[in-house]
């Protein structure tokens, strides 16, 4: 970890914050300094993850001290139009730090894979990035203020997966709206990154079975699955000003697996 505290004036917003990658990045950010805007469908998980940052935000997302909790479903427009009206009330300023990682998985093969299961996917994994993507960056350039929006995709929206159509295609989905999105806010000082993370230890690839996940292991050059602290680093590197020339990239975090 840094020895300084690179984030200390940043005000951080997490989608998916209240476990997995979303908590890991959470965390990290808060300790680089930021006050995070905690959100997730489940309200008492992002309060779960508030409390381990330290500062614990009371339940209607006031904060205690430096952060708090939001509950917000980002695949519904009103609603993540809402969730930065009200993290913007609550701290004074909109989230100079942007980070969308809910997510979720219903996977089948492109055989059977019904639409609504390919719907659900799509809208919380890409519509959901769009739409927080889309608050967040109307709030900063109104605000005249610089920014760093950071979208959580997957190296499975880069080659692919059996079994994850819908996933695969939302996570590709993510990567060309933050490339575009780059070329489009950089003249407001606003910067948008991706970050794909391989196969990490986290609630969703605890479902896997333990012969898939010693078959996937085995394909990682660097012989394990990752941590979510390890997509974190990469996130608080993007957040900072460490990065400040950065913007459009895709940054594996994978181990080397589909390299």
């Amino acid at each position: 970890m840094a020895s300084q505290l690179r984030l200390r004036s940043a005000l951080a917003l997490v989608t998916g914050a209240g476990s997995g990658i979303g908590r890991a990045i959470s965390v990290r950010l808060a300790a680089e300094g930021a006050a995070v805007a905690a959100c997730d469908l489940d309200g008492a998980a992002a309060q779960d993850t508030v409390r381990l940052l330290g500062s614990p935000g009371s339940e209607d997302g006031t904060p205690r001290g430096k952060h708090a909790a939001f509950q917000a479903d980002v695949s519904q427009g009103p609603a993540a139009r809402r969730l930065l009206e009200q993290v913007q009330a609550c701290f004074s300023r909109p989230p100079s730090v942007v980070v969308s990682c809910a997510g979720i998985t219903r996977d089948e093969f492109l055989l059977h894979m019904s639409e609504e299961d390919w719907d659900r996917v799509i809208a919380v994994n890409l519509k959901g990035t769009f739409l927080v993507t889309q608050a967040a960056a109307q709030a900063l350039v109104s605000s005249g203020v610089r920014g760093s929006i950071i979208n959580i995709s997957s190296i499975i929206g880069k080659v692919g997966n059996i079994g994850q159509t819908n996933y695969a295609s939302s996570k590709a989905g993510v990567i060309g709206l933050t490339q575009t999105a780059a070329r489009e806010l950089g003249r407001h000082g606003i910067r948008c990154n991706s970050v794909l993370p391989g196969f990490i230890a986290t609630p969703m690839t605890q479902k896997m079975p333990e012969k898939v996940k010693d078959k996937v292991t085995a394909m990682i050059p660097l012989g394990h699955m990752g941590d979510p602290e390890d997509v974190a680093d990469v996130v608080a590197f993007l957040a900072s000003e460490d990065s400040g020339y950065i913007t459009g990239a895709s940054v594996e975090v994978s181990g080397g697996l589909f390299m």
